[in-house]
């Protein structure tokens, strides 16, 4: 069942930049002062950026953390065109308009999540694992790339039956958090599980009692095929999931509708947007 956002919890505000590092890969980290935005954010959703003052055409970014006691957020974002490029040049104390929270949120049910991130699809499992990190949950990230990390990777210090003999590394900011990680790609990196992120997650299922299977749902985010390699491992497990598409968008807000993907629902296929009435979807209903 769709939950509506209410226009009124989205905002609009002067965002200053705080820092903007870069990394290997055209990857970005930029964290924004927007007080409003960070009271707000649940993992899942995303802001809408002006990257720069001559182009009014915004750009969507999926939050990767959010503190509303100091007021900042976090966005990971790959420098691929000449939008993108606008905001990779944007410097600390400049400020950018930013429109959000935008979205429906992932809804975690189960107690053992299992979430998979692949590529500029990892900000949100990362939001959802610093959502969970001191609750009765038991969450355990899966991360894939084909470029560098946007991260310096560390031997895990959390042990993990399943996991192949020598997939040790782990984003650093989650084992601090005592949350279970490995990584994943086709490229070879030292201590990287040499494959996709749904190969690491079936062993990892695989290694799991019974009765502690059931009790896990995944939660994914990253490209079209990895969505849909992710809804194929649920499937074979027979184990509930859900997926945050990534779409082209023109206003963001639900208005234009140009984002539209068709969605299987109770009463046959209907269009859907994925900025309002996602970008978080029942796997099954997207991919069936």
């Amino acid at each position: 069942m769709k939950h509506p956002q209410q226009r009124n919890s989205i905002c609009l505000e002067d965002a200053e930049i705080l820092s903007h590092h870069a990394y290997p890969g055209d990857q970005h980290i930029l964290r924004l002062q927007a007080p409003r935005c960070a009271a707000r954010a649940k993992p899942g959703q995303f802001v809408h950026l002006t990257v720069d003052p001559q182009r009014p055409m915004r750009r969507p970014i999926s939050i990767m953390r959010a503190c509303a006691d100091d007021g900042w957020i976090d966005l990971l974002y790959k420098r691929v065109g000449e939008g993108t490029a606008l905001l990779a040049a944007r410097t600390t104390g400049e400020y950018l308009s930013t429109l959000g929270p935008i979205g429906q949120p992932f809804r975690i049910k189960e107690k053992r999540p299992l979430l998979i991130g692949g590529g500029v699809g990892m900000p949100p499992m990362v939001f959802v694992a610093e959502s969970l990190k001191n609750s009765e949950h038991q969450p355990m990230v899966i991360l894939g790339s084909e470029a560098p990390f946007p991260f310096t990777a560390r031997p895990s210090s959390i042990l993990l039956p399943g996991i192949p003999d020598g997939v040790i590394a782990a984003m650093p900011l989650l084992d601090d958090w005592g949350v279970p990680c490995r990584l994943a790609s086709q490229q070879q990196m030292p201590g990287v599980h040499q494959g996709y992120v749904t190969d690491l997650a079936r062993h990892w299922l695989n290694a799991l009692e019974a009765q502690a299977r059931q009790e896990v749902g995944l939660y994914a985010c990253g490209p079209h095929p990895m969505l849909e390699a992710v809804v194929e491992l649920a499937r074979e497990f027979a184990l509930p999931v859900q997926v945050s598409l990534e779409e082209f968008m023109a206003c963001g807000v639900g208005g234009c509708a140009g984002c539209s993907v068709e969605v299987q629902t109770e009463n046959g296929p209907a269009m859907q947007r994925v900025c309002v009435d996602g970008p978080v979807f029942d796997g099954y209903q997207v991919f069936n």
